[in-house]
């Protein structure tokens, strides 16, 4: 699946190949030229250019072929001398750089062969793409821990509501009435880790779509997990609402302290327990 980032108004798309990244190096040259083909082979002809390509897919490529870069290279020094990512890959067998046709085609190449392009293009140019990229990169992955901590909710969220099926809801309940108790036990936690319930959420939030747990923080999506086990124990140890609701308030803050404390850079700026959305 093709992505794109923007840098100084171009559009570069990347996409993920053998779970590594490639960006277009069409695109990147379109920052000096409306005929970015003629501008990668130039990047390709030098000998520089040769010398790198051939130590990159030396450490990352075992079924590279350089019995031809030395023909390659003689040929460098003449001036009518062209290499296209074609020629290179189907002389070398090598898999850092290659070209597909189609509306979304062009040339693209691994992260570190592109911004050695970027930087051959400018230097300041490079810079931005990189710092671009790294940024997107980060976000991604926060999204991702965000999408894992959230199915891990989902996945307690089970757990809980067979807790509440066994234990308090009784064959004399209509369906209006076990609905109140599923909701009024979920509501139970959101008191307890964002210090409102879901209706309070909703009158302080008009307008936004969803609900209060789709828009909790990572620390709180973990923590909102562990409360659903712990939870899901106490119903079965009949301890009372009123009880579990102050042990899962007390629990939310330790955890909270905990994580607190942690070094990994996508909990540094998440919020602190019952912080009002």
């Amino acid at each position: 699946m093709q992505k794109t980032i923007e840098v100084n108004g171009i559009q570069i798309k990347y996409q993920s190949v053998r779970e590594d990244d490639f960006l277009s190096l069409t695109d990147l040259a379109k920052f000096k030229t409306d005929a970015p083909d003629r501008v990668i082979e130039r990047w390709m002809r030098n000998r520089s250019t040769i010398d790198y390509l051939t130590v990159w897919e030396t450490l990352y490529n075992l079924d590279f072929d350089d019995n031809n870069v030395n023909q390659i290279r003689l040929e460098s020094s003449e001036n009518t001398f062209m290499l296209s990512p074609t020629r290179w890959v189907t002389e070398t067998g090598a898999i850092g750089i290659f070209s597909k046709l189609g509306r979304s085609g062009g040339t693209f190449a691994h992260k570190d062969i592109a911004f050695k392009f970027a930087s051959w293009l400018s230097v300041e140019f490079e810079l931005y793409v990189i710092k671009e990229f790294q940024r997107l990169k980060t976000q991604e992955q926060e999204q991702l821990a965000w999408s894992a901590k959230r199915e891990l909710a989902k996945i307690n969220y089970h757990i809980h509501t067979d807790a509440i099926k066994e234990n308090l809801i009784v064959p004399t309940l209509t369906v209006k009435q076990t609905s109140f108790v599923y909701a009024n036990e979920a509501d139970l936690l959101n008191v307890a880790l964002f210090g409102m319930t879901a209706a309070e959420w909703r009158d302080r939030n008009m307008g936004k779509e969803g609900n209060i747990r789709d828009y909790a923080s990572l620390r709180q999506l973990l923590v909102l997990a562990n409360m659903e086990s712990s939870n899901a124990e106490m119903i079965h140890d009949k301890i009372p609402q009123a009880d579990r609701l102050v042990k899962l308030n007390q629990m939310a803050k330790r955890q909270f302290d905990v994580l607190l404390k942690t070094k990994n850079p996508l909990l540094l700026d998440l919020s602190s327990p019952n912080d009002k959305e």
